[in-house]
C-alpha cells in the first residue's frame, strides 16, 4: 500500500512516499525554485538503506504543475522501481496549512473540500493557493485516486473559546474570523501519540506539554489528548521567538513604527516575519551559528538564545497553569531534537515543580525517542523526533479505512 505526501508551498514542492505495510520510505524529495530562472530537483531513493540513491538536477521549473510532473517521473523511472505504474499509488496526502474552521480532521478532497480551502486564502494567503495547485495538479496526475487534505490546524480545533479568542471587537470574529487557529497541529498530534506509547497510557488520559522548535516554533498544552491551548495564533507570528519571527511583541509598536520610522504596515509585516526573532536579535537565525558566535564571544549572540530561551520557560509555566497536571514535556523539531543547551536553558530552574533533566542524557542529539529527565522527575521529559510526512499518510490511510 504506498501513498503518496504533497507538501506544496508557494515556491517549492516536498514529497515522499511510503510503503504503508510497514510504514518504510521508498523515496523523499524536494522540487524547488518554482517559477525562478533555474529550478533544482533532489529526489534519494530507498533512504538511509545499503541501496541508497540520490539524484539532482537543475532544470527549468515554471509552475506547480511542472514541478509535479518531474516528481512523477522520477518516482516513476522503472529503473528505480517504486511506482511500477501510477495505479500503484493508494492515496495522496496532501498538507493545507489552513483549514479555518471549516476542518476538525483529514478530510477526503472532493469539489465542496476544495471550496472551503479557497474561502480560506484570506487566513493564509501565502500557502493554501499553492497547497491549492498541489492538490490540483496531484488530481489530474492520478485521476480516480483518492486524494486526503490534512489540515496543519485540524488539531487545534478543540482549543475553548475562552483560549482562541482575542479581547477585541467581537465583530471582528463574526465578519473576519478573527481568532486563534495554531499551526504545526500534524507535529504536534504525531508527538504526542508517540509520547503515550512510550509512557505505555491511552493519549486520552494524559496531559503533554509539546515544544516544536525549528525555524518556526510553536508549544501547544494537550489535557486528555486534545489541544487546548497554542502559542500560534491568527497568523504562525504570534508566541514564541523564532527564526525570523518576532513571536509575541506589544501590538502597539506597529503604530509607534508608522508615526517614528515612516513604515507602512506592508513594511512593518515584512520586518516581523523576515527579519526579527534570533536574525533580528543578532544577526544569525541558524542556533548552530548562534552558538558559534556565542562560544568567539558574540554579546548578541548571546541575548538571543536567552531571549528565546526565556520565553519558552514563560510559556511551558503558563500552559502547566492552564493543565493543572503535566505527565510530560516532548521536545521536537529541528531545534528541539538537535540542540541539547536549547532544551536544558529552557527548563532550567523548574525543578521545583518537579522537571529535572538528566544533563548527561540531555547532551546529545536525538535520533530516536529518548527520555531526558531523570527517574526523581515528576513531569517526564521526552525528545521525540517529530515526522509529519508519517503523520500524513497515516491520517490519509485511517480516512480511507484502512
Amino acid at each position: 500500500m504506498k501513498i503518496l505526501v504533497i507538501n506544496s508551498g508557494s515556491s517549492s514542492i516536498k514529497f515522499q512516499l511510503l510503503d504503508m505495510v510497514d510504514e518504510s520510505v521508498l523515496a523523499s524529495g524536494l522540487v524547488e525554485r518554482i517559477g525562478e530562472t533555474e529550478g533544482l530537483v533532489k529526489c534519494t531513493f530507498r533512504p538511509g538503506g545499503e541501496d541508497e540513491l540520490v539524484v539532482k538536477k537543475t532544470t527549468t521549473v515554471p509552475d506547480h504543475k511542472s514541478g509535479m510532473q518531474i516528481a512523477v517521473e522520477l518516482l516513476s523511472d522503472p529503473r528505480q522501481g517504486v511506482i511500477v505504474n501510477r495505479s500503484d499509488i493508494y492515496a495522496v496526502g496532501h498538507r493545507v496549512v489552513h483549514g479555518g474552521e471549516d476542518f476538525h480532521k483529514p478530510t477526503l478532497i472532493s469539489g465542496d473540500v476544495l471550496a472551503a480551502i479557497e474561502k480560506n486564502i484570506p487566513l493564509a494567503p501565502l500557502h493554501n493557493p499553492a497547497n491549492l495547485d498541489g492538490i490540483r495538479v496531484a488530481q489530474e496526475l492520478f485521476a480516480g485516486v483518492p486524494q486526503v487534505a490534512i489540515f496543519d490546524t485540524a488539531f487545534h480545533q478543540t482549543i475553548p473559546p475562552h483560549a482562541y479568542h482575542y479581547a477585541i471587537p467581537y465583530e471582528l470574529y463574526e465578519q473576519q474570523r478573527v481568532r486563534r487557529y495554531g499551526f504545526h497541529g500534524t507535529s504536534h498530534k504525531f508527538v504526542a501519540s508517540e509520547c503515550a506509547g512510550l509512557i505505555g497510557k491511552p493519549l486520552a488520559e494524559l496531559n503533554l506539554i509539546s515544544i516544536h522548535l525549528g525555524n518556526g516554533c510553536s508549544m501547544t498544552a494537550i489535557k486528555n489528548g486534545e489541544s487546548v491551548d497554542t502559542t500560534l495564533g491568527l497568523t504562525p507570528l504570534e508566541g514564541l521567538v523564532m527564526g525570523t519571527r518576532s513571536g509575541d511583541v506589544d501590538p502597539a509598536i506597529h503604530a509607534f513604527l508608522a508615526r517614528n520610522c515612516n513604515m507602512d504596515i506592508d513594511a512593518i509585516n515584512e520586518m516581523l516575519n523576515k527579519e526579527s526573532g534570533l536574525k533580528g536579535l543578532c544577526g544569525l537565525n541558524d542556533m548552530r551559528d548562534i552558538h558559534d558566535a556565542i562560544a568567539s564571544g558574540n554579546k548578541r549572540a548571546k541575548l538571543a538564545l536567552d531571549v528565546q530561551t526565556y520565553r519558552n520557560k514563560k510559556y511551558v509555566g503558563a500552559f502547566m497553569a492552564v493543565l493543572g497536571r503535566v505527565d510530560a514535556i516532548i521536545f521536537t523539531a529541528g531545534i528541539g531534537e538537535n540542540d541539547a543547551v536549547v532544551r536544558e536553558m529552557t527548563l532550567r530552574g523548574l525543578e521545583p515543580f518537579g522537571i529535572a533533566m538528566d544533563l548527561e542524557v540531555n547532551n546529545q542529539r536525538i535520533k530516536k525517542p529518548t527520555l531526558l529527565s531523570t527517574p526523581e522527575s515528576r513531569v517526564q521529559i521526552w525528545g521525540i523526533p517529530t515526522n509529519e510526512e508519517l503523520a500524513i499518510a497515516r491520517e490519509a490511510k485511517a480516512v480511507l479505512g484502512k
